[in-house]
C-alpha cells in the first residue's frame, strides 16, 4: 500500500491512494477537494432543480394539466414521498458502496426518467396525462433522487477537515437554493413558451451533466473510511438518540420552508395578485438569499464552535418571520391602500421569511454527520433527509386542506407553528 497523506493538502503537493477503497496509485492535487465539493454542488442543485423547480410551475402544471388544488398538492407531495421513501435505503448503500457507485447510479437514473417523462408524461394536442399518471411518475422521480444528498455528503465529509467541514458543507447546501433559484427562474417560463417536455428534457440534462462530472472527478479520499468525529466510538446512527433529535428537529424546521418551496407561487398569483415574471423573481430572492446565508453560516459557525446555538437561534427567528407574515395577511383586507399594499409588501415578507427558514442546512447536517461517527454519514445524512422529504409530501397535501379551512393565515401561522416546535427539539449547546 502507498503512503497515504493529509488530505486537506496542508502540508503536500500530492496525495497518493492506494486503499482498497480509492483507485490503487491515484494520484490528487491539493485542491482535488475542491472539485469534489464542486461534485456536491453541482449533483445537489441538478435534483434541487427538480424538485423545488417543479413546484415553482405550479400554476402552469395546474392549467397545462387540469388539476385542482388538491390534486396539484397530491402530485407535488409525491415527488417529496418518493424522496423520503428512498433516503435511507440510499444512505445504507453510500456506507455500504461508496458514493461514486450511488451517485452515478442515481443520477444516471434519474436523467434517464425526465427524459422519459419529457416523451411521454406531458400535455399534447391529442391528450393530457391524468393526475395518477403525473404523480405515479413525480414518485419516480423522488425515488431515485433520493440518492444525492448522503452520497454527495459523504464525499464531502471525507475529504475535508473538521474545521472546515461546516464551511464545505453549507457550500453544498446552497446548491439546494441556487438549482431551486434557478428553476424559479426558468422553468416556469419555460414550461409557458414550450410545453412541460422542456421542463423535463432540461432538468434530464442537468442531471446528466452532474453525473459526467462524478464519474470524471469523485473517487474515495485517502483517508476513505476515517471520516473524523468526536462520536467515532458512538453508537450507530439508527441506535443514537441524539442522531434522532437533530434528524427530528431538521425535518420540523423543514416544513415551513416547504410551504414557500411549493405553494409560494399559488400564494403570490391567488391572493397577492402577481404575474409569472415577479413570482420568479420573489422565488429566486428567497433562493438567492439563502445560499448567501447558507454559506456565511458555515464559515461563522466553523470560527465560533457554536452550531447548536445557532440552530436554535435560526428556529426562533423562522418562527418569528412567519408569524408576521401571518398578521400581515390577516390584517390586510383592513388595512389602506388595499391590493397595492399587498403587491408592495407581502413578497418582501415572504421573501424574509423564506431567507431565514434556508439559511441553517448546512451547520445542521455538519453537527449531525459529526455526531453520527465514522463510516456512518451516509445513513445519518439520509435518516434527516427521510424526515425533510416527509415534509415534502406531507405539506403540499396538506396545504389545500388549510386553504379551505382557514385560507392563506392557516397556512402561514401553521409554518411559525413548525418553526417554533422544532428549536426545543435542537440539542442545547454543550
Amino acid at each position: 500500500m502507498s503512503a497515504i497523506v493529509d488530505c486537506t493538502g496542508k502540508d503536500t503537493q500530492k496525495l497518493l491512494v492506494g486503499s482498497a477503497a480509492g483507485p490503487a496509485g491515484r494520484v490528487f492535487s491539493p485542491g482535488h477537494r475542491w472539485k469534489v465539493l464542486g461534485i456536491g454542488v453541482a449533483a445537489n442543485a441538478s435534483f434541487s432543480a427538480t424538485f423545488s423547480g417543479i413546484p415553482a410551475t405550479a400554476v402552469v402544471l395546474r392549467q397545462g394539466y387540469h388539476l385542482s388544488n388538491a390534486e396539484l398538492g397530491l402530485a407535488l407531495g409525491l415527488l417529496g414521498l418518493g424522496v423520503a421513501l428512498s433516503e435511507l435505503p440510499w444512505g445504507l448503500l453510500t456506507d455500504r458502496w461508496g458514493d461514486r457507485r450511488v451517485l452515478l447510479i442515481g443520477l444516471g437514473a434519474t436523467a434517464a426518467w425526465l427524459l422519459a417523462m419529457a416523451m411521454l408524461v406531458v400535455p399534447t394536442r391529442s391528450g393530457i396525462p391524468d393526475v395518477a399518471l403525473l404523480s405515479a411518475s413525480l414518485l419516480l422521480t423522488g425515488l431515485l433522487g433520493g440518492s444525492v444528498n448522503g452520497s454527495s455528503g459523504r464525499a464531502i465529509m471525507g475529504w475535508f477537515r473538521e474545521n472546515e467541514r461546516g464551511f464545505a458543507m453549507s457550500i453544498r447546501q446552497t446548491a439546494v437554493p441556487l438549482g431551486g433559484g434557478l428553476g424559479a427562474l426558468v422553468l416556469p417560463s419555460l414550461a409557458l413558451a414550450f410545453g412541460f417536455s422542456a421542463v423535463f428534457g432540461l432538468l434530464a440534462g442537468a442531471s446528466a451533466l452532474s453525473a459526467l462530472f462524478a464519474w470524471r472527478w469523485l473517487h474515495e479520499p485517502p483517508t476513505a473510511g476515517h471520516v473524523v468525529s468526536s462520536a467515532a466510538a458512538g453508537p450507530a446512527p439508527l441506535r443514537n438518540i441524539e442522531v434522532w433529535r437533530i434528524a427530528t428537529a431538521i425535518g420540523l424546521l423543514c416544513f415551513p420552508q416547504v410551504a414557500v418551496l411549493t405553494f409560494a407561487s399559488v400564494f403570490l398569483h391567488d391572493f397577492v395578485g402577481l404575474g409569472t415574471g415577479p413570482i420568479s423573481a420573489s422565488l429566486a430572492a428567497v433562493q438567492i438569499g439563502a445560499m448567501v446565508m447558507r454559506v456565511w453560516s458555515g464559515r461563522f459557525t466553523d470560527r465560533h464552535g457554536n452550531r447548536r446555538q445557532f440552530l436554535r437561534s435560526c428556529s426562533a427567528l423562522s418562527g418569528l418571520a412567519f408569524a408576521v407574515l401571518w398578521v400581515m395577511v390577516l390584517a390586510s383586507p383592513a388595512m389602506p391602500g388595499g391590493q397595492s399594499f399587498l403587491v408592495a409588501v407581502l413578497p418582501l415578507v415572504l421573501i424574509v421569511a423564506g431567507i431565514s427558514v434556508s439559511a441553517w442546512h448546512g451547520v445542521a447536517y455538519t453537527e449531525l454527520a459529526t455526531l453520527a461517527g465514522a463510516g456512518h454519514v451516509g445513513t445519518a445524512l439520509s435518516l434527516a433527509n427521510t424526515f425533510v422529504f416527509v415534509g415534502f409530501f406531507l405539506v403540499p397535501v396538506a396545504i389545500p386542506g388549510l386553504l379551505h379551512l382557514w385560507s392563506w393565515s392557516g397556512v402561514w401561522l401553521s409554518a411559525a407553528i413548525c418553526a417554533l416546535v422544532a428549536r426545543p427539539v435542537f440539542l442545547r449547546p454543550v
